[in-house]
């Protein structure tokens, strides 16, 4: 298993599937915020911070890949991984797994923005939070993948989100 670290557990409830009683997309897209938040507050990104600095954090690009279907009844866990930092910027990457069956049923990149809540501009994120956000980087291996599965996306510190080879799948 990778390196990542568990920010979200939950369920599928009845009332999150569709027509065709899968898990609907806005629900993936919910959990991985959800996600997100608790990664970004393990960080010092959490609200107390962000309201005292008068600073925002939000998602500028999402990418999901949609990988096995969920049904009601279903336990996900979703882990997630810092893979890029820079001055104003982060990428993180979320990867959700059934736990019944260990599938990964769906991984999320976002890259967000930390900004003046006011002047609603683009900031440089305080010392100290880029250096938590860079420790995270660094614990992960230089190369790896998001999981063990193979995953259709792969992670290269030095070139960052490869997703060309997710556009190649034959499924």
């Amino acid at each position: 298993m990778s390196k990542f670290r568990i920010t979200y557990r939950g369920t599928v409830y009845p009332w999150q599937c569709d027509h065709m009683g899968h898990m609907n997309v806005m629900w993936y897209t919910g959990k991985f915020d959800e996600a997100s938040w608790q990664f970004l507050a393990s960080l010092g990104f959490n609200r107390a911070r962000l309201r005292k600095e008068n600073a925002c954090m939000a998602a500028l690009e999402q990418h999901i890949i949609y990988k096995r279907e969920l049904r009601a009844g279903d336990i996900v866990t979703i882990r997630s991984a810092v893979t890029e930092v820079k001055d104003k910027i982060s990428r993180v990457l979320h990867e959700m797994r059934n736990d019944e069956t260990g599938d990964v049923v769906a991984t999320a990149s976002i890259l967000a923005i930390y900004f003046d809540a006011t002047a609603r501009e683009a900031r440089s994120m305080p010392s100290d939070l880029k250096m938590r956000a860079e420790a995270a980087l660094n614990c992960w291996e230089t190369e790896c993948t998001a999981s063990e599965e193979g995953l259709e996306f792969s992670i290269d510190a030095a070139n960052g989100l490869d997703i060309e080879s997710s556009l190649d799948r034959t499924e």
